[in-house]
């Protein structure tokens, strides 16, 4: 049986191919190299006897080269220096040539212990130039040579605190001042506490200043621009009276107001009528003329340059326009309500009081708050111009004395200061008419104004109207009651010629109508 062969043993021809060992390469030395690390001059093992612990071995040469030139001239005697030997203690007094006969054993030649030896410390070089200053005292010297020396003065309070001496009085003074500090400041923090926990006390608030700034289209703005020329009215006659509101129209004095501000004053000659300014001016005015058709009069005060109100175009205002309402509601001089205007056009009517005919003018409706005491008083647009006359409300109830329910109507200044120019100018004023009654009517077939009589020879009879016609068209406006029919001719002028158109028996039909007057 084959056996592998073991590791020592090799097959022949294996030993012609063994790779033997490559020769060490040593690479040269770089000579800078050398010289810093390689061995000094001299030194042919691997350590320098010169520098073994054992210093015995080592040796010594009985004087020392000299040293070189740049070490002796920075560290060597000086000239005149030359006896100049080490500090000795005191008594202990050596010379150079008892320094030099010494032994070697640390004995010299008399019986002076040398200062240094070789032997005890072999680091010092006894050649050694440097110079010393007197040696410390040991303890046993140090207790001998103790002598008492005077002790300077102590420090005082006022010189460790400050530096430097201070007067008594200053330092008095100054305690008095920190004292007094502390006092108040204790009473300030008592009063304090006490205030903190007493129940009563005073509030600070934190006050903010009023806004003397507003815009030029503000309600307090044109509230101040218009206010001035806007009246109180008080009418006395006899055991009644009333109170209402004016709007200075004219800088002569002219006020204009309502008819039922003053119909006591018309029917009762001794009644009296007081204006109130918003400066508390009391003055007697005087009734030039009124309309209880339209409601509206016209009074005449002495008072020298009054503030009039800017008239404005009534025509130019629509729905949602923002009007402001300015009188004396309730007696309560100078309110002011803001609102916008609800409709345009509204035909309203209103029965006359003491035999007077009824009340029928186109109102602006508004939902600024007006009140009775209102009547007569301004209401004005956005730029404090006047836009009608607050006349009537709308009330809950039958009585009439309810409040504001948002519903107010006013007479529009275009027809209002027409009006007052008739009524100072004649005293009276004459509307268009076309000589009919009606009734609103309500039926499938019209919506209108049915005639409910004819007078005769009048407008309407001379153009073919007869009763029971239903007006619904004068000129170009829809009539939808017998207020609008009113408003409606009153628009036009006396004399002139408008189409009307009537419903009679389920037909239409248009007459052309002359206008007559009331």
């Amino acid at each position: 049986m084959n056996e592998p062969a073991t590791p020592n043993q090799e097959e022949p021809g294996q030993q012609e191919h063994r790779l033997r060992p490559r020769p060490v390469t040593r690479p040269p030395v770089d000579p800078e190299s050398a010289a810093v690390f390689g061995r000094p001059q001299g030194v042919e093992g691997s350590f320098d006897l010169l520098h073994r612990p054992d210093t015995s071995a080592r040796p010594v040469s009985s004087q020392p080269g000299p040293p070189p030139p740049a070490l002796a001239e920075a560290f060597g005697r000086q000239p005149g220096e030359e006896n100049v030997v080490l500090q000795r203690p005191a008594g202990d007094v050596r010379s150079d040539d008892s320094a030099a006969s010494d032994n070697g054993d640390g004995s010299g030649g008399g019986d002076e212990k040398p200062l240094w030896t070789s032997e005890s410390d072999p680091w010092r070089d006894p050649n050694s130039p440097a110079v010393l200053g007197t040696p410390a005292l040991r303890g046993q010297e140090r207790a001998a040579d103790d002598i008492e020396r005077p002790t300077g003065p102590l420090l005082s309070l006022p010189e460790l605190l400050f530096g430097r001496r201070v007067k008594p009085t200053a330092l008095a003074l100054l305690g008095a001042i920190a004292l007094l500090i502390g006092t108040g400041g204790g009473v300030v923090g008592w009063a304090i506490s006490s205030a903190g926990n007493s129940l009563t006390g005073e509030l600070n608030f934190a006050e903010a200043e009023a806004a003397k700034e507003r815009p030029a289209g503000s309600v307090a703005a044109i509230a101040q621009k218009v206010a001035p020329a806007v009246v109180s009215i008080e009418v006395e006659a006899g055991q009644s009276g009333g109170v209402g509101s004016g709007v200075v129209i004219d800088p002569e004095g002219y006020i204009l107001t309502n008819h039922h501000v003053v119909s006591h004053a018309m029917r009762d000659g001794n009644a009296k009528v007081t204006v109130v300014f918003i400066d508390g001016t009391r003055t007697s005015g005087q009734v030039v003329g009124s309309d209880p058709k339209t409601d509206l009069a016209v009074l005449k005060v002495s008072v020298e340059d009054p503030v009039v109100i800017e008239i404005g175009d009534s025509d130019s205002l629509a729905p949602g326009d923002q009007v402001m309402a300015i009188g004396s509601p309730f007696g309560l001089e100078n309110t002011v309500t803001e609102g916008i205007v609800s409709a345009l056009n509204r035909p309203v009517t209103a029965p006359g009081e003491n035999g007077d005919p009824p009340v029928t003018y186109d109102a602006i409706q508004t939902d600024a708050a007006i009140n009775p005491g209102n009547s007569g008083g301004a209401l004005v647009d956005a730029t404090g111009a006047l836009v009608g006359i607050n006349s009537m409300i709308r009330t809950v109830g039958s009585s009439g004395e309810g409040g504001s329910i948002g519903l107010g109507f006013a007479i529009p200044a275009n027809q209002a200061i027409k009006i007052s120019e008739s009524l100072v100018r004649d005293g009276s004023v004459k509307h268009a008419s076309l000589g009919v009654n009606a009734a609103s009517v309500a039926a499938n077939t019209s919506r209108g104004a049915q005639v409910q009589n004819v007078v005769s020879g009048g407008p309407a009879a001379q153009a073919g109207i007869k009763e029971g016609d239903v007006i619904v068209q004068v000129g170009e406006r829809r009539v939808r009651n017998a207020a609008e029919l009113t408003v409606a001719v009153r628009e036009h002028d006396i004399g002139q010629s408008v189409p009307v158109r009537v419903v009679r028996d389920g037909r239409q039909l248009t007459v052309e109508v002359t206008l007559g007057s009331d």
